[in-house]
């Protein structure tokens, strides 16, 4: 995320222009414009002229800067792209006031966002600006007969490709040399910046000999890690474990997995924890939370009227925020974000127990 300006706008609000860079940053995006804001980009827009040449055409798309008054906000993760509907409110074309129209926000398309932001929104994107340039991390479990590949985003992780080659004794048992190779054509395609090889046992050291040999140009950017399994299951591992924020410190997947796995562990013993709203405010307003955990998408749904908390989901972040608590926002797209999300959405890490 690229910060181009600060301003100040009408009626106290602020003024922020920014360039989305990556798919991250549109997510991230996501997550801070709500209905009501302002955002204000250039844009096409099919306008019909009292033309007769026009007439039986519906009109033509037009280049315009249009100021709209966001309605929804919808994140295209597979299109690449975010998607701003509102009513324009303003327009280098008069007569277009007043008519809906979606802004498709691309990555390098500027917009200016004009809201009362919070202050984790603008950690948020503070915190964008900060990854952009972080290097890209594939993450490459292996185990005997099966290997998987998984991309790291700042939203989570999604499996890249996986294969299955029978290996061992038997009439159906492949040379593992072809594991190893499709993984690491797999690998080479992708061509990350930093590569995770993990898995239980030798065969990841194994798929790290052929790969060095046989994908030179790959050799140096992999780190072996062990993990008691592969797929999922070892990804989890290698994120809980740190290896991922040793390349990609600006990720918070690492984080998020350390906290939930905590936050659990606390709730097993019956210690400094606590999770669900009306137990999590209770432990703000004593002063006794360290650490806020809260799912993203909950948060949005109830700043946003669209949830079924009875307490507003802003005092709950403000009050610990004011009492000396960290506030951590999981994304529900990752594992623990799922979890957090299991035990309604918000919990805390507490610096004491409450009775």
């Amino acid at each position: 995320m690229r910060i181009d300006s600060r301003g100040r706008g009408e009626e106290g609000r602020e003024r922020l222009t920014v360039t989305p860079e990556t798919t991250d940053d549109l997510w991230h995006l996501s997550h801070v414009l709500e209905p009501g804001d302002l955002v204000e980009a250039d844009t096409t827009r099919r306008v019909t002229r009292n033309d007769d040449q026009l007439r039986d055409k519906g009109g033509e798309r037009e280049h315009m800067r249009v100021t709209i008054e966001v309605e929804d906000v919808e994140f295209a993760r597979f299109a690449n792209r975010l998607r701003v509907g509102g009513v324009i409110v303003g327009c280098s074309r008069e007569d277009e006031i007043g008519h809906h129209h979606t802004i498709n926000v691309e990555e390098r398309s500027e917009l200016t966002v004009e809201k009362h932001f919070k202050p984790d929104q603008i950690e948020r994107i503070e915190e964008a600006e900060e990854a952009t340039g972080a290097p890209d991390v594939a993450i490459a479990t292996v185990e005997e007969g099966a290997a998987y590949v998984h991309t790291v985003q700042q939203y989570g992780t999604e499996e890249y490709a996986s294969f299955t080659k029978p290996t061992g004794k038997g009439e159906y048992a492949r040379p593992r040399d072809e594991l190893f190779d499709e993984l690491g054509s797999a690998l080479s395609h992708l061509d990350p910046e930093a590569v995770i090889l993990a898995g239980p046992g030798f065969t990841k050291n194994d798929a790290n000999d052929y790969v060095d040999e046989h994908y030179r140009d790959l050799s140096d950017r992999v780190t072996v890690v062990n993990t008691s399994a592969a797929g999922d299951r070892g990804v989890h591992e290698v994120l809980k474990r740190g290896a991922v924020d040793e390349v990609q410190r600006e990720t918070r997947i690492a984080r998020e997995a350390e906290l939930i796995d905590e936050l659990t562990g606390r709730i097993a013993e019956g210690s400094k924890a606590t999770y669900g709203v009306n137990e999590t405010m209770e432990a703000a307003e004593f002063g006794a939370i360290e650490t806020l955990l809260i799912v993203d998408e909950r948060l949005r749904a109830e700043r946003q009227g669209e949830g079924d908390w009875e307490l507003d989901v802003n005092d709950l972040v403000e009050t610990a925020e004011q009492k000396g608590g960290d506030v951590v926002v999981f994304s529900e797209e990752f594992a623990p974000g799922q979890q957090l999300k299991n035990l309604g959405g918000v919990a805390a890490l507490l610096r004491y127990r409450l009775q």
